[in-house]
């Protein structure tokens, strides 16, 4: 379950009537911060912002699925953390802290950044 400070701050940009995209990343800065923080890691850095996505999707942001877009505000009343079993939590963490935590360096982040950017430009 994202942390409060996390909601919180989603909320807030809902409010504000940024997009979608925009309110998911509060999810995967938390996700960043906490591979930074050693509680797990991320094989990628890919997989680390997949993580606060996903996190994003259970808290109620209306992200698009994989290729769509969205029209859709992130309304603040939707965003909410959502209770996850303790046996699902534990399936997930226990194979996530014997990853490595160099997903969410510095140069990792820049490097997928980069990469990112790159395939958005060729689609123009």
């Amino acid at each position: 379950m994202p942390e409060k400070r996390t909601l919180q701050r989603a909320r807030k940009k809902a409010r504000e009537g940024k997009s979608p995209s925009t309110v998911a990343g509060e999810f995967v800065r938390e996700e960043i911060e906490d591979i930074r923080k050693g509680k797990h890691g991320a094989r990628s850095t890919k997989q680390a912002i997949a993580i606060g996505l996903s996190k994003a999707r259970r808290a109620g942001v209306p992200l698009p699925g994989k290729g769509k877009r969205t029209r859709k505000k992130a309304a603040p009343r939707h965003i909410h953390g959502q209770y996850v079993s303790g046996k699902r939590s534990r399936a997930v963490t226990r194979p996530l802290k014997r990853e490595p935590r160099r997903a969410a360096s510095h140069r990792a982040l820049s490097r997928q950044a980069h990469r990112a950017a790159r395939t958005r430009q060729q689609h123009r």
